[in-house]
């Protein structure tokens, strides 16, 4: 018996790493639904000789459509014949942990993270919170939710409820020693998504320990009608509420989360925005205390500061093309026990090697308030801030993003870099400055980013140079 409605000639909702679409047309109930009937079949696929029903666990962010799209999409995999978990409100890596901890076949967050308020969207992962991205089955699952035609399934599978916030939280404690912590004082933005849940139970955790942290809570009460704006600090005209609650109370640090709390922003004690990237070499170093000699994978966008770093930690610096999808397959073939982004996405062997907004804030709590040294975050950041300055990451919209990198590339090519890579995109360098320049993966962007060895002066310059070189006579040079 076959399931058979009109297939659709394409489903546009289907990007690189997830499934992501405006509300409507691109993304709805029908389209949820035929996206768990697809999922199962791809898992069927997969492993032909299974007999045990799969398992697949499901939870929603704060969106007000997540909860029908969430529910829509159980109903795909339940007729399918699996068996459905719902934990409810989660973010992403609650899902990714779940996967793991629970021993599933599958998961499913629905979320659209920092998108508009009339989006939504899927990140989904296999067995071991594995991503299923583009090169990993995501084609073939739109091929099949495309076609909409399924097997019956011999049985319809069953549906619980399960929370797994308390191992979730056991987990998330392990990377830091509560008994060790001065007294401290945090400033928490959860911008009315889905980490304030989670935040709410650390802090009864801190509380039963007698840790000496006070949390102060900004925006934790989710909201899917999002009144304070859309969670995404990575946006500088979003981070100035964190900053100033930062500096009125006095806090010793600032972190700010976007929709699904997969990452993490920090603000030091003067609050002022700390870029991911100088978090990454700070995390890198904090890990290899606990593991000397191991592995860290970094992005090519900005990596003088991070190969520095590992380096004088003892560890070995390996540098794979920008993503998480690539990011996750690399730690797993070197074993790396970390891997960073200057995006804010960190990600941790321990955490099924993937990316947590939690444990990067928890580690650099330790960091900060060490009872025998306690050292503030401007402290830790600002000889590296000056040692490796950056421009931070610039969008450029182009008509022909390939022949913009290779006029990049010939003009640059002129001046005898001392290394030409093509990792991802083009990265180029020179004795005291280098940059790199992509295509983004998820828009028609071209994505640029310039840093040099402590001169400020130069950066400015050579952002500038390639800004003018990319931008047309008379149209902008780009956005940050």
């Amino acid at each position: 018996l076959l399931h058979k409605k009109n297939p659709v000639n394409s489903l546009n909702c289907y990007k690189a790493y997830d499934i992501r679409g405006r509300l409507g047309d691109e993304l709805n109930e029908d389209i949820a639904y035929r996206i768990g009937r697809a999922l199962a079949a791809y898992l069927q696929e997969s492993r032909p000789a299974q007999t045990a029903p799969l398992r697949v666990v499901v939870g929603g962010d704060v969106r007000l459509s997540s909860e029908s799209l969430k529910q829509a999409l159980s109903r795909g995999l339940l007729e399918s014949g699996c068996d459905v978990i719902d934990l409810g409100l989660t973010g992403t890596e609650e899902i990714y942990f779940a996967v793991s901890h629970l021993a599933t076949d599958a998961g499913v967050e629905v979320t659209a993270s920092h998108n508009p308020i009339d989006y939504n969207g899927m990140k989904l992962v296999r067995e071991q919170s594995k991503p299923i991205s583009g090169d990993t089955g995501l084609r073939r699952i739109q091929q099949l939710a495309e076609a909409n035609v399924f097997t019956a399934a011999e049985r319809t599978g069953s549906y619980s409820q399960q929370s797994v916030l308390e191992a979730y939280v056991d987990h998330l404690l392990g990377y830091i020693d509560l008994a060790a912590l001065a007294p401290t004082r945090l400033l928490l933005n959860a911008g009315n998504g889905a980490a304030g849940h989670v935040v709410d139970a650390l802090e009864q955790r801190f509380r039963a320990a007698q840790a000496p942290v006070e949390l102060i809570k900004l925006h934790n009460q989710a909201d899917g009608r999002f009144p304070n704006g859309i969670p995404n600090p990575l946006l500088p005209e979003n981070r100035a509420q964190t900053a100033e609650a930062v500096l009125s109370c006095g806090a010793h640090m600032g972190v700010a989360w976007d929709g699904d709390f997969d990452r993490c922003f920090l603000f030091d004690e003067q609050g002022q925005f700390i870029e991911g990237y100088y978090i990454v070499g700070l995390l890198a170093q904090a890990l290899l205390r606990q593991a000397p000699g191991s592995k860290i994978i970094h992005d090519p966008r900005l990596t003088w500061n991070s190969i520095e770093m590992i380096s004088q930690a003892g560890g070995v610096a390996v540098q794979s093309k920008t993503g998480h999808a690539f990011i996750k397959e690399r730690m797993r073939a070197e074993d790396a026990i970390y891997g960073g982004e200057m995006s804010a996405h960190h990600y941790f062997r321990d955490f099924a090697y993937c990316d947590s907004g939690m444990i990067p804030w928890l580690l650099v709590l330790g960091l900060i308030s060490q009872r025998d040294r306690p050292q503030p975050l401007s402290q830790l950041v600002r000889e590296r801030m000056a040692a490796y300055p950056c421009s931070g990451e610039i969008n450029f919209r182009v008509a022909d993003v390939a022949g913009s990198i290779e006029q990049i590339r010939r003009h640059f090519a002129a001046q005898n870099p001392l290394l030409e890579d093509h990792t991802d995109g083009l990265s180029m360098e020179f004795a005291h400055w280098r940059f790199n320049l992509r295509g983004s993966n998820t828009e028609p962007l071209l994505r640029l980013n310039v840093e040099t060895r402590a001169d400020a002066a130069l950066l400015a310059q050579r952002t500038a140079e390639i800004a003018e070189l990319l931008s047309p006579p008379g149209t902008p040079r780009g956005d940050s």
